[in-house]
């Protein structure tokens, strides 16, 4: 019976992955398909007949692919590094310190949780030109519109919360003993502790800020200062669409995607981990 059990709990492991995996395997095969193969077969063909590279050639000939990257890593970057700041200095407080209303404004905090941004974006585009943080006025102005709506979230303050209530107090007095003030023991001790969940928070803000499509592409209206999400639905004209062109466009703004959880890949389940801990 445990035999069994543990057999359906890999099944069924497998088979979710498998489904997770299908769409990017079908991205991949439109992309690495030539013109003479048809990708709407039924039933359908993964591995192509004769395997291309050409249509990620064509793909850079026909966009400034390279510069739109650089735009969307300019703003994932500063969007990511202004999420960590403010989330880990409004969680602190909020876990660390006791003062009146703290669990109603953490409350208020999560109730956020429940707004879609949709709901909120007319208002924050209004705001947004009221503070001229657009590129008509200047490049920089533009980026600033696209990171500062979302520089901090409450997802980001859950998680780091969580993870500062996961390390004893003993910890803190200790280092109160040792002569530190409260800036010192956030930064020198507590943040090097909950790494794992900043590292949660980074990818997640990362994978949210590379692949946004809506904001840039309502706010913005110089090209030089498009997104690679934005970038790539230039391929796609008003009456025609080249799938193959657009999946392998697809594929190019993934793979940075792919480098940046590799890379932290290993603080990942244990930041999440902390962020389950009940506060």
């Amino acid at each position: 019976m445990k035999h069994l059990k543990g057999f359906l709990i890999h099944l069924t492991l497998i088979t979710v992955c498998i489904l997770c995996l299908l769409p990017f395997l079908w991205l991949t095969s439109t992309s690495m398909k030539g013109a003479e193969e048809n990708i709407f077969q039924y039933p359908p063909v993964i591995i192509p007949h004769s395997p291309t590279f050409n249509n990620f050639v064509e793909v850079l000939k026909l966009v400034p692919i390279v510069k739109y990257a650089v735009n969307s890593f300019i703003v994932a970057f500063f969007t990511v590094v202004l999420n960590l700041i403010f989330s880990a200095l409004a969680a602190y407080p909020l876990a660390r310190m006791n003062f009146r209303g703290k669990n109603f404004i953490f409350f208020l905090v999560l109730i956020t949780l429940t707004v879609p941004f949709q709901a909120i974006m007319l208002p924050v585009y209004i705001i947004v030109l009221k503070m001229n943080l657009v590129d008509s006025i200047s490049d920089f102005n533009g980026y600033l519109g696209m990171i500062l709506p979302f520089c901090v979230n409450a997802f980001g303050i859950f998680l780091l919360r969580q993870a500062f209530l996961t390390i004893p107090k003993e910890i803190e007095e200790q280092a109160l003993i040792d002569g530190c003030n409260s800036f010192q023991i956030f930064y020198k001790i507590l943040i090097p502790l909950i790494k794992p969940s900043l590292s949660v928070l980074a990818i997640f803000t990362f994978v949210g800020s590379w692949g946004e499509f809506l904001w840039p592409s309502i706010i913005l209206t110089k090209q030089s200062l498009f997104t690679l999400p934005v970038g790539i639905n230039e391929l796609q004209g008003a009456f025609s669409a080249n799938y193959r062109l657009i999946a392998a466009g697809s594929i190019v703004s993934i793979l940075p995607i792919i480098a940046f959880f590799l890379v932290l890949q290993k603080y990942f389940i244990k930041g999440e981990s902390e962020g389950a801990v009940k506060g």
